[in-house]
């Protein structure tokens, strides 16, 4: 239990579906509320693929480049921490950022799941890298199995808010959004900062 709560609090600050809900709401602004939930659930199930993917073979792609798991945990703690940071700043509340030419982009397209939905807003650089951080060899077939329940528990949830953004949105108000951005923004730093000093004692001391 202890490791499905950590795996889904440490996935959930960083994918952080509630930054997605303005971009989401604007990209389906003119769909119909079946394809709205429909492109969410589409999106949900690739991040979720997306992420298991990288949490089973990220380890053999690191090693084909003859790159080490600290490393990828200090390159992607201080992603995560540039990314935590970002969310206590007062900009916070309009969602994640998406360049002009792909928020044009995406208002064009039918099928916005997989980009820019999926891939990078919900599974961006930063939640690729804790999935990419979590395996380790000590981990047992039923360990493994839990994080990738755990994959599947954060899609199903960010599924839901999505799905719900509209209401959320309006119930929330900016200020609403402004203070859950903070809070998420403080526990994505908090475990960027992790990622960092655990990076630096496998480098140098040889710990985990």
């Amino acid at each position: 239990m202890e490791l499905v709560l950590a795996t889904f609090t440490a996935l959930f600050t960083v994918v952080n579906p509630f930054g997605a809900m303005p971009v989401f709401i604007t990209l389906t602004q003119d769909d119909s509320a079946g394809n709205r939930n429909q492109q969410a659930l589409r999106a949900c199930i690739y991040m979720a693929l997306i992420l298991s993917v990288f949490f089973l073979a990220g380890q053999y792609v690191l090693n084909f480049f003859g790159i080490g798991l600290a490393d990828i945990r200090i390159a992607g703690g201080l992603m995560i921490m540039r990314a935590g940071f970002g969310l206590l700043t007062s900009k916070a509340h309009r969602g994640k950022k998406v360049s002009k030419g792909v928020l044009k982009e995406g208002l064009e397209k039918d099928d916005i799941s997989f980009t820019p939905l999926a891939m990078p807003m919900l599974s961006g650089p930063g939640s690729i890298a804790v999935s990419i951080g979590m395996f380790t060899s000590a981990l047992s077939y039923s360990d493994i199995s839990l994080i990738l329940a755990s994959i599947s528990l954060v899609a199903g949830v960010t599924f839901v808010i999505l799905v719900f953004s509209h209401q959320l949105v309006s119930y929330l108000g900016k200020a609403g959004l402004s203070a859950l951005s903070r809070i998420m923004g403080f526990i994505v730093l908090s475990i960027g900062v992790n990622f960092v000093s655990t990076g630096i004692l496998a480098l140098f001391f040889g710990g985990r």
